[in-house]
């Protein structure tokens, strides 16, 4: 069986304090509605990579989950971090700036409650917001943490984030 692969596009700021930001989307539906700390994600959907240009789908699932279309500007790959599940997660990173907002999110469809017979529709993502790294690091799935430490690694090789010299 192949492994699911999804991709993934990773909202950043650095504000002129020199902290970094994340934008991340907290998971809809009834499973995670009273859950905060590793409830939130990155905006992300599944592909397949033989039909499908990773970087178009992480823009693609970007603009769906979070109701506005993914940041323009300069793309860093991240690379792929394998979940405890086996799924790939291919993540890129955008500059944004800190006007970024969620809007609104495309939905499935779940029985619920389970065993009721009763399908109602639920947004993947119920809500977005900035984050500063050290709390996204709290707020996000645990498989997603290596993506937010690979996001901090390559901006302090580029020298992107102050005080900390490039390769830092």
């Amino acid at each position: 069986m192949t492994a699911r692969t999804s991709a993934g596009l990773l909202a950043h700021r650095i504000d002129p304090g020199g902290e970094l930001w994340v934008f991340l989307g907290h998971m809809g539906g009834p499973f995670w509605a009273r859950r905060d700390a590793g409830a939130w994600s990155i905006p992300k959907g599944e592909y397949d990579p033989a039909v499908e240009q990773s970087f178009d789908v992480a823009r693609r699932e970007f603009a769906e989950e979070i109701g506005v279309p993914a940041p323009r500007g300069e793309v860093i790959d991240l690379g792929v971090v394998v979940q405890p599940s086996g799924k790939r997660v291919r993540t890129f990173a955008v500059s944004a700036d800190e006007s970024l907002r969620f809007v609104a999110s495309n939905e499935f469809e779940l029985e619920w409650p389970r065993g009721s017979g009763v399908v109602r529709r639920f947004p993947e993502i119920d809500r977005g917001q900035w984050f500063p790294l050290g709390q996204a690091r709290t707020k996000v799935v645990s498989g997603q943490v290596p993506i937010l430490d690979a996001l901090r690694a390559r901006l302090a090789e580029l020298g992107r984030i102050p005080g900390v010299p490039p390769g830092g």
